[in-house]
């Protein structure tokens, strides 16, 4: 089938400005699928509708309509536009680099479609980052938002959606395509493992999927308190040490240092609470926080250590150890030392493999640890999960297989053999390639299937 071009101009509105969001991103599209109004959610961020005069931009797609929200949902989530056939949405990207990626999913039931069958895959930019997605119950209370962080080196950043053969619907309620800072994801990583530490280089062109984001002993940071407009969640899930350790605020002024961990890397609301380990007589407690993640296996993960001395009285009493995985991560480590100021933030990145499911972070007491002082000290945690070498976030499967299995209909066992075998030579020779360059590069993505319909947004 014959592709056909939609484009219309779509303005580009700012957030409102506010003393929580100074950053301002190049590129920075927020899209109310389904929709012809804008919607302004509560941290004054303008999110566009898809429509043009009221007409969908897809050929076999419909805009849909829930007309019995739940309270206080969101607007966004009011609508949705769902596919009957692979479509993509195509932004131009002005800022080449890492762009954070957000899709939003709340399932309903209208006009006889219920949402909560829809499964479907969802590619961007040749890599597949969902695959056999599904919301499972229409109804459901909370919406479903996925991020993505992707590095972009071409002139669009394109998100496709690829129905199921089963389900034959995909669906999506709103898109933000938005322009990282700079010192968001670094070039390199320590590579933990239990043979070595060595540099993991290439960090900044993979593509990363967060899987967890924890603030450590505070309450729910929500995107209005974020300048990135993220949300992290309390770290009660995941702690699993309770006697030893004590959680903690600090009500003065973080300080933030050129060079050091910014406001984009963590806000003030995440670093101003800890959990931490105090000796409070003459001996230095011999106890561990520890936190254990759920993660999928088979894939390497990005983790995100945020400390912040907000509790020392002064400077060179605090030092601690930082396990991840059980590797030891860092020994002695002393904050002072890394940033020479108290209350002011660092972080650190490691990767590790995601081994039998879950990840542990754990921080406890030195033998440079001190008696009377604070002995430990976690403030966050983020965790990603690294696409693997099909260039996937979700399975063993690459973008040209997920198109090709669409355009072959449900004759695909034969298809499966040829497509992963291709798969596997490419990756086979991607990482060859690596090794001949020195480097972790991820290849650039294959133009898509000429059956897929395109919804292409400029400013």
């Amino acid at each position: 089938m014959p592709s056909t071009l939609f484009s219309f101009l779509f303005l580009l509105l700012l957030p409102f400005p506010s003393l929580s969001h100074l950053f301002s991103p190049p590129d920075n599209y927020l899209i109310n699928c389904g929709s012809a109004a804008p919607s302004t959610l509560v941290d004054h961020r303008p999110f566009a509708g898809d429509l043009v005069d009221h007409r969908s931009p897809f050929p076999r797609a419909v805009s849909l309509r829930n007309y019995n929200p739940l309270p206080d949902l969101l607007p966004i989530y009011h609508t949705a536009r769902v596919f009957t056939s692979p479509a993509r949405y195509s932004f131009p990207v002005t800022d080449k680099g890492t762009h954070i990626v957000r899709l939003h999913f709340h399932p309903f039931n209208s006009s006889n479609i219920d949402l909560g069958r829809a499964q479907f895959h969802v590619l961007v930019n040749g890599r597949v980052v969902l695959s056999n997605f599904t919301r499972l119950a229409s109804g459901s209370r909370n919406p479903r938002i996925v991020e993505y962080l992707i590095w972009v080196d071409a002139d669009s950043l394109v998100v496709v959606f690829v129905p199921n053969k089963d389900s034959k619907l995909a669906f999506v309620n709103a898109i933000e395509v938005i322009s990282a800072p700079k010192d968001l994801v670094p070039e390199t990583a320590q590579y933990l493992s239990p043979s070595k530490v060595e540099k993991f280089e290439g960090l900044n062109k993979q593509s990363l999927e967060v899987v967890y984001r924890v603030t450590v002993g505070g309450v729910k940071v929500t995107p209005f308190n974020d300048s990135l407009w993220r949300t992290w969640i309390p770290d009660d899930g995941f702690f699993k040490t309770s006697v030893g350790s004590e959680k903690y605020y600090f009500g003065g002024r973080i300080k933030y240092r050129v060079g050091g961990a910014s406001r984009e890397v963590g806000p003030d609301n995440v670093y101003n609470s800890a959990r931490l380990i105090r000796s409070r007589n003459d001996s230095v407690p011999s106890v561990n926080m520890t936190w254990v993640f759920p993660v999928v296996g088979g894939y390497k993960y990005l983790v995100r250590l945020h400390f912040c001395d907000i509790a020392s009285i002064s400077l060179g009493l605090l030092y601690f150890n930082v396990y991840v995985n059980g590797h030891v991560a860092y020994e002695d480590l002393d904050l002072s030392y890394m940033t020479n100021s108290l209350a002011s933030p660092f972080y650190a990145d490691f990767v590790v493999d995601g081994g039998e499911g879950a990840l542990s972070v754990g921080v406890g007491p030195s033998q440079r640890s001190m008696a009377y002082v604070v002995d430990g000290i976690l403030n966050a945690v983020e965790v990603m999960k690294l696409n693997n070498s099909f260039s996937s976030l979700d399975g063993e499967v690459c973008a040209d297989f997920v198109m090709k299995s669409w355009s072959t209909g449900n004759n695909t066992g034969m298809l499966f053999t040829l497509v992963a075998a291709v798969c596997i030579v490419l990756s086979l020779s991607i990482v060859i390639r690596r090794k001949l360059l020195g480097s972790r590069e991820s290849v650039s993505w294959s133009r898509l299937a000429s059956n897929s319909s395109d919804y292409s947004v400029k400013n």
